[in-house]
């Protein structure tokens, strides 16, 4: 694993678009901090500091951050498409076959390479968060501050699961401009979907199943905590049935997108004539 994952990076580190990519993908979480610090003066007569709000209080904090942070993959998704891109454009897929490396192996070099910038990216916003939870925070029992770290698995597995699929459509269309613009197209057709079962039969059943589709399911994996803090600072004017939760049963349904992507990225480059 270890021999696989450091000829991917090697070969990550040699381009400098992708370095420049990663380190932004990386950077971009912490703008959680300068959120934490963000202060809003309002029509002159007083200063609202966020970080003064509870809202960076444990345990929300993880859900918070979480959310927020998983809204910047979009940058390294352009990384894992181009890993791909590049493979087939600087005719290095080729060569690594002809070197000893199996076709497996390839697609096991960037299936550890996500899992392995997933894995980085969670420890980071769990640096972040923590350090933000612990500054404004009022709570300070290990059993508060722990709590609902779930939201971090499913960051971890929400990250998995997206790269995966990018990864799928780079080996699908092998140019990374056409993968991005399938991410689109994906979009569009679970909304259409979702339309015509509402159409044909009502919107419950239409949402129910709209949770399996892959990018609705990864999207589930954190759900938007706003209507959280809301039912937190406004409980008698918010729907309180909402459930925020970050549930093993949608971990495992990502979880089963990701194995099908990497399954089907390993087929499609064992038929491909190269």
């Amino acid at each position: 694993m270890l021999r696989l994952l450091n000829l991917e990076l090697q070969k990550l580190l040699l381009n400098r678009t992708s370095k420049i990519l990663i380190f932004v993908s990386f950077i971009l979480p912490f703008f959680v901090i300068l959120l934490s610090s963000l202060k809003i003066n309002v029509f002159g007569f007083f200063t609202l500091e966020l970080g003064e709000l509870g809202i960076f209080n444990f345990p929300i904090i993880w859900h918070l951050t979480t959310f927020f942070a998983s809204q910047f993959k979009f940058f390294f998704a352009i990384v894992v498409v181009s890993m791909i891109g590049n493979e087939y454009s600087n005719k290095t897929l080729k060569q690594n076959l002809i070197d000893g490396l199996s076709k497996k192996e390839f697609i096991l070099s960037k299936f550890y390479t996500i899992v392995f910038f997933s894995l980085v990216s969670t420890v980071l916003i769990f640096l972040i968060s923590l350090c933000i939870g612990l500054y404004y925070s009022s709570y300070n029992e290990a059993s508060i501050i722990f709590r609902e770290t779930e939201f971090l698995i499913a960051y971890f597995i929400k990250l998995i699961g997206f790269f995966s699929l990018c990864l799928f459509f780079g080996m699908l269309v092998k140019r990374s401009a056409f993968a991005l613009a399938f991410l689109f197209i994906l979009y569009i057709v679970e909304w259409i979907i979702f339309g015509l079962i509402t159409w044909k039969f009502n919107a419950a059943i239409a949402e129910k199943i709209q949770n399996f589709f892959p990018l609705k399911s990864m999207y589930k994996l954190i759900d938007q905590p706003f209507q959280r803090i809301a039912m937190t600072k406004f409980p008698d004017k918010v729907d309180l049935t909402y459930d925020y939760g970050a549930h093993g049963y949608e971990m495992l349904i990502v979880l089963s997108w990701t194995a099908l992507f990497i399954f089907l990225s390993f087929r499609l480059l064992k038929k491909r004539d190269l």
